[in-house]
């Protein structure tokens, strides 16, 4: 009971990052090797090393061995992929609503390359800036661009 618990704790805390990098945390608490874990679970080297960099995201038969290999409960790897890619997919989903800049002066954002703002990634720092610096035709800008309410 109490591990169930504790797994059910420990994936609302870590949702949303790459497996591979709790993989990498595990390995070092445990003084194991990424070869040690890839002669383990019959995963090649390779594949582990680029799921540990995060350039590779983990299957399901692959997560099932790491969770064995690494004493988790069955499916505790596949459940921390699938919260990336929500996390992937939102990000992914709000980046595409806002692609384009508002209308706002280059100039508040002096300190960055403007045309390269993440204005989905910086929403709050975005609008911080705006509110403190920007005109009140600005702040009515974001407070629509970012559909924020008026009340």
């Amino acid at each position: 009971m109490w591990k169930e618990l504790f797994m059910d704790n420990l994936i609302d805390i870590i949702k949303g990052i790459h497996p591979g990098k709790f993989i990498e945390r595990e390995l070092k608490k445990k003084r194991l090797s990424q070869r040690i874990l890839a002669e383990e679970t019959a995963i090649p080297y390779q594949t582990i090393n680029a799921i540990i960099a995060g350039r590779r995201n983990l299957t399901t038969e692959q997560a099932l061995k790491i969770d064995e290999a690494l004493g988790y409960d069955e499916g505790f790897f596949a459940i921390l992929q699938t919260h990336y890619d929500i996390k992937q997919y939102k990000e992914k989903k709000l980046a595409d609503i806002y692609s384009t800049a508002p209308r706002i002066r280059k100039s508040l954002f002096w300190d960055a390359d403007f045309n390269k703002i993440n204005w989905a990634k910086y929403k709050n720092a975005v609008i911080k800036r705006v509110f403190e610096r920007g005109s009140k035709e600005e702040i009515e800008e974001i407070t629509q661009y970012y559909n924020l309410s008026t009340k």
